[in-house]
């Protein structure tokens, strides 16, 4: 059970986008408006559309306040975890929190199935990056990639993001997720390169399975053929890969709490890499305390592709 501490706010972990991230989670474990393939968290347990106020505003920026006070900067708070964070209806209230806190640009990493709404793209107005997701070209591969709430179609999704895209003063990165066979196709990925030009974001960022995902048919697209889908779409395009984590600055494991890596593990699977590099640990002490929670039974080590990550188990999840 998480305690108060590392309720809401976890790492800073490493990014493959964003440098070193601090998370901040806004909603209970697997509160969504999808249920995607893909997701590494699994399945979702509350499929929902209701933007409700899941947590206490003032705690949340107290807890930012507190870990940012005890720590290196991270080059962004990331507004995103174990859910979808626009689901919380405090939204606007805490990016504007947090920017009379700090100077830390604020990103928020969302589904974008509620972009639709005026209300949450008014909440996102303050924000300093949106990343929101396009998972499939039409209907059909909506349905089939992110099982979404009944409540929303694949057309109100995406001119909802067109229309975000209109009025935001921030910058936009477009993330879409490859899967092979499915979406990871050339015929497919033009359908969504074609909605790519529409919304106009200021990068389009490629991404697929890298991460124990929540099905087991969900597939990576392999790297070369990532390489080839890239050329399909227009301005600058990233395809974001498993690359390694920045290097730790090594402090030793009695500076950081066993709670903090149990906070990593129970919003996303990390390898031993990420977690020294997140918490700012020598490599063989990450290693050396992994074995102890795994030891202990509160994570596990899952093999992906050859590569260790580690997890933690389903009775140190976040209540849901």
């Amino acid at each position: 059970m998480a305690n108060k501490q590392t309720r809401h706010v976890y790492g800073p972990v490493p990014s493959r986008r964003l440098g070193r991230s601090l998370g901040v989670d806004l909603v209970p474990f697997k509160t969504c408006s999808y249920d995607c393939i893909y997701c590494q968290l699994g399945r979702t347990t509350d499929k929902t559309v209701e933007r409700r106020a899941y947590f206490d505003v003032p705690e949340i920026i107290a807890e930012v306040k507190t870990h940012l006070a005890a720590g290196v900067p991270p080059d962004f708070i990331t507004l995103a975890g174990s859910g979808e964070p626009t689901l919380h209806s405090g939204l606007g209230i805490l990016i504007r929190g947090l920017k009379n806190l700090t100077e830390i640009p604020i990103a928020v990493l969302t589904n974008g199935s509620l972009l639709w709404r005026s209300d949450v793209r008014d909440d996102l107005a303050a924000a300093d990056l949106v990343i929101p997701s396009l998972d499939a070209g039409d209907e059909a591969l909506f349905q089939y990639v992110n099982r979404p709430h009944p409540e929303i179609s694949f057309e109100r999704m995406v001119e909802g993001e067109i229309e975000f895209a209109r009025q935001f003063r921030g910058e936009i990165r477009l993330e879409l997720f490859m899967l092979d066979g499915v979406t990871g196709i050339p015929s497919e990925a033009e359908k969504m390169a074609g909605w790519a030009r529409r919304i106009r974001p200021a990068r389009v960022e490629l991404n697929t399975v890298t991460r124990p995902p929540g099905e087991d048919f969900a597939f990576p697209v392999a790297a070369q053929r990532m390489e080839a889908l890239k050329t399909l779409f227009d301005g600058p395009v990233d395809v974001i890969g498993e690359g390694p984590s920045p290097p730790a600055s090594g402090k030793d494991f009695s500076e950081t709490a066993e709670e903090e890596i149990l906070a990593m593990l129970r919003r996303r699977p990390c390898t031993c890499e990420d977690v020294a590099a997140g918490l700012s640990l020598h490599l063989t002490e990450a290693i050396k305390q992994l074995d102890h929670l795994n030891k202990a039974g509160k994570i596990a080590r899952i093999l992906v592709d050859g590569r260790g990550y580690y997890a933690a188990e389903a009775e140190e999840r976040l209540p849901s």
